[in-house]
Order: C-alpha cells, then sequence, then structure tokens
C-alpha cells in the first residue's frame, strides 16, 4: 500500500517532465514579410533614388568640364582676333550732317533781333561751324510794295549783322528776301502772321555745288 502511494506522485511528475514546453504566441497582424509587395516596391525606390544622385553628379561634373572648356575656347578665340587684327585700323568717316534751319520771328513792323540766351548760343556755335550760312527775310504782307519788300531785306540785314557781331565770318553768309508768298501758316489769322513774319537761317554743313553760271542767290535780292 505504502509503494502505490509512492509511485502514483512519481509517475505524474515523471510525466509533467517528458512533455515539452509550447511556443510563445505570436501576433500575426504585426508581421511584415521581407518579401511583401509594399517591402519590394520600397527597396526599388531607394535604388533609384541612389542611381538618381548619381547620375545628377555625373551630370555636374560633366557640366563644369564642358563650361570650362567654353571658356578656354573663347579665350583662345579673342587672341587669335587680336593676332589678326591690323596694327592701324582704317578711320571710319562720320555721316553728313543734315542741314540745319533756325527761325527768327518779329513783331509787326519790326526789324528787332531778339533769340533767347541759349537758342543764340547754340546758333552761334553752328554758324561758326558752317560753310555757308544762308538768310531768307519775309514778311505778312498780302500784296508786293516796296514798304514791304524794305522790310523784308531790313530783317535779313539785321539777323546777319548779329551772326557776324558774334563772331561769325560775314563772307560765309548769304542773304535773300522775299515779301509776299511762301507763309508757313494762315495769314488770316493774328498768330498765323506772326509766325510768316521771319527770317530762316539755314546753316549748310557742306557747301552747295554750284552747276554752270546758275547762281545759288539771285543777284537782284541778295544784300550787298
Amino acid at each position: 500500500m505504502r509503494f502505490a502511494i509512492f509511485v502514483v506522485p512519481w509517475l505524474l511528475l515523471s510525466a509533467s517532465c517528458s512533455s515539452p514546453p509550447k511556443p510563445p504566441t505570436v501576433d500575426e497582424s504585426q508581421r511584415r514579410p521581407i518579401n511583401s509587395q509594399m517591402a519590394v516596391e520600397l527597396q526599388v525606390c531607394k535604388n533609384d533614388l541612389h542611381n538618381t544622385r548619381l547620375l545628377a553628379a555625373e551630370s555636374g561634373r560633366l557640366a563644369e568640364s564642358t563650361a570650362t572648356t567654353l571658356a578656354s575656347l573663347a579665350a583662345r578665340q579673342q587672341i587669335l582676333a587680336a593676332m589678326q587684327a591690323p596694327a592701324n585700323p582704317p578711320a571710319t568717316s562720320a555721316q553728313p550732317q543734315a542741314n540745319g534751319i533756325f527761325t527768327v520771328r518779329f513783331e509787326f513792323a519790326s526789324t528787332q533781333v531778339v533769340i533767347p540766351a541759349d537758342a543764340a548760343a547754340a546758333l552761334i556755335a553752328d554758324a561758326k561751324a558752317a560753310p555757308l550760312v544762308l538768310l531768307r527775310g519775309r514778311t505778312d504782307g498780302a500784296t508786293h510794295t516796296s514798304a514791304e519788300s524794305r522790310i523784308a531785306r531790313d530783317r535779313a540785314a539785321a539777323v546777319r549783322d548779329f551772326l557776324v557781331a558774334a563772331g561769325v565770318d560775314p563772307a560765309r553768309i548769304r542773304a535773300t528776301w522775299q515779301p509776299v508768298g511762301d507763309p508757313v501758316a494762315d495769314n488770316g489769322s493774328a498768330a498765323g502772321r506772326g509766325l510768316n513774319r521771319r527770317v530762316e537761317i539755314e546753316l549748310y554743313r557742306a557747301p552747295p555745288v554750284v552747276l554752270g553760271s546758275t547762281s545759288m542767290v539771285h543777284p537782284e535780292s541778295a544784300l550787298p
């Protein structure tokens, strides 16, 4: 009886020691296999990004090398151009300037020359440099009379005296006058007649060419 009581617990203990322990449980929702579709796509993206960085670095090196090469070629071209250029290049002639016209206005029946100081300075400088200065006296008369002719002539003479007094060579000045006609504005209005009472000063940049015996200034209208 005592033997049976002793054997039974020993058998129970032996049975419990011979059976292996159960493995721990794993939460399947937290498992991410290495060969899952998301893991594969992530690895592909990493590889593409790495390759792109390598290509960008190589492109930068190529661009820097190309810029250096182009700069070297440009420097060589400049050196060659300087070596091939003539030592004394021919001087280019300036384009001839056109003739200029300056107009002096007069009060009614007046022959007094009134020119603003700044305009007078520019006129005198151009007149001194011109080989020919041609004056044309005008009035606002409607009919050709001796009085209108005398005023037109006196206005041209007054402008000539003004230029000569300022230092313009009198040999370069020619004067004509025309009492009636050639208006620049409506002679029927007071404003228009004020514009028609004038002396036109034409400044030549080159002396005109006289063909044959034709004179540039009519002898009957020229001032002495």
